[in-house]
């Protein structure tokens, strides 16, 4: 890791940051705030402004593999213009996650008349548990795209702990998050679908 940049800014009183350092990898943003005590309003504002600069990330480059065992590309297989794309990280034994999805395969025809969009469900099961995705897509029903994490490079890559985590994706930038989820959440996630 390199420092991107650094900003260093001494202060006659005690309020006093006397370095602010970010590091940015591919897939993390890094600050290191050396010896403060107290930051006023502006530097607070401006330490903010920082991080929603970073806040909008890329899809990382990995392959992963389909149910069929065909590697597909994140970043080229899901760039179609101005369409979004509705990552869905779940895995068979999460209740909510499954649940999410059920309630996303049932409104996606309805949406696709007003939104340009394409689901896709990455599992997160590993090996132990990956030979249960595909039974359970089949007996679901499920009429979407299904990508295996099998060793969560993508889920590690976004920086996801808990699942159910969606991020919606639109020419490669990720335009959304949404983490967890509960009955009634795909009507706040339509509404914010269709102002992107």
């Amino acid at each position: 890791m390199k420092p991107v940049f650094f900003i260093a800014i001494n202060l006659n009183l005690l309020l006093q940051i006397k370095q602010i350092i970010f590091y940015f990898d591919d897939y993390n943003l890094f600050i290191c705030i050396q010896k403060y005590t107290i930051m006023n309003k502006f530097q607070l504002l401006l330490l903010f402004i920082g991080f929603n600069l970073f806040a909008q990330k890329q899809v990382p480059n990995l392959n992963l593999a389909n149910l069929e065992g065909k590697s597909i590309s994140l970043q080229s297989d899901f760039a179609e213009k101005d369409k979004l794309y509705i990552f869905s990280f779940w895995a068979t034994w999460c209740t909510p996650c499954i649940s999410e999805l059920d309630e996303l395969n049932d409104l996606q025809e309805e949406w696709k008349k007003t939104i340009n969009f394409e689901i896709v469900a990455v599992s997160t099961d590993d090996s132990r548990t990956q030979k249960r995705v595909k039974p359970l897509i089949n007996g679901k029903g499920w009429e979407f795209n299904v990508l295996l994490d099998t060793n969560q490079d993508f889920k590690r890559a976004m920086s996801i702990v808990n699942i159910p985590y969606t991020i919606v994706v639109k020419n490669g930038l990720i335009v959304h998050i949404q983490n967890g989820y509960v009955p009634g959440n795909e009507k706040e996630l339509f509404e914010k679908l269709k102002t992107l």
